[in-house]
């Protein structure tokens, strides 16, 4: 299975218990470049503190959190700036590939291979049962893993400039993802993660 073509849909991804698919590169406004600098200039990014087995930690990466709801996740409530013409336009295209409506939209600002995100599930109540997480990544190529809770198998996939990555279904009930760090020279990389906040 060629997940890298040049066909302009997603590309089912197999797996148990969920649902994964990817497209290659998203059809974008400019260049993913010059759509990288952009929302890492226009946006006002935060370095949170969130809370992990009753203790406090600084995430190793910086945020922003845009749409109509806030957003609570490991302590942490996040109030929403409205979405810039940008985030819209990235919306609407992301809404059309996947078919499934997003309101809101967490930016993830991963500045170096130090910076990292660890081992978790999107499902917090307010996503609904069976969410779907529509997943654009900007910059450096990063390898996003997957961790079945049951049964520990382990998927991992890159994610290259400009892919999109679907997860939906029961993906956040039983798989874990993050981002490892790593010690290769990398440069920046963005992620915009779209859900539908309730």
């Amino acid at each position: 299975m060629d997940l890298f073509s040049d066909d302009a849909s997603l590309v089912p991804i197999p797996i148990e218990d969920g649902e994964l698919a990817m497209l290659a590169r998203m059809p974008l406004p400019a260049s993913p470049a010059q759509v990288l600098e952009q929302l890492i200039q226009e946006t006002t990014w935060r370095a949170e503190t969130i809370v992990l087995y009753g203790k406090r930690f600084l995430q190793p990466r910086l945020t922003a959190w845009f749409g109509e709801a806030a957003y609570t996740y490991s302590g942490l409530t996040l109030a929403p700036a409205p979405m810039t013409p940008l985030l819209n336009g990235l919306r609407s295209t992301v809404e059309d590939l996947t078919g499934h409506r997003y309101n809101s939209v967490l930016l993830n600002y991963y500045r170096d291979g130090a910076d990292s995100m660890g081992m978790h599930s999107d499902d917090e109540p307010e996503l609904g049962p069976a969410p779907a997480i529509a997943s654009l990544s900007l910059g450096a190529t990063r390898t996003f893993v997957l961790r079945h809770k049951l049964n520990k198998r382990t998927v991992k996939i890159d994610l290259r400039d400009a892919s999109l990555l679907l997860m939906a279904g029961e993906l956040q009930k039983y798989w874990l993802h993050g981002i490892n760090k790593t010690a290769k020279p990398i440069g920046a990389r963005l992620n915009l993660t779209f859900r539908y906040v309730a």
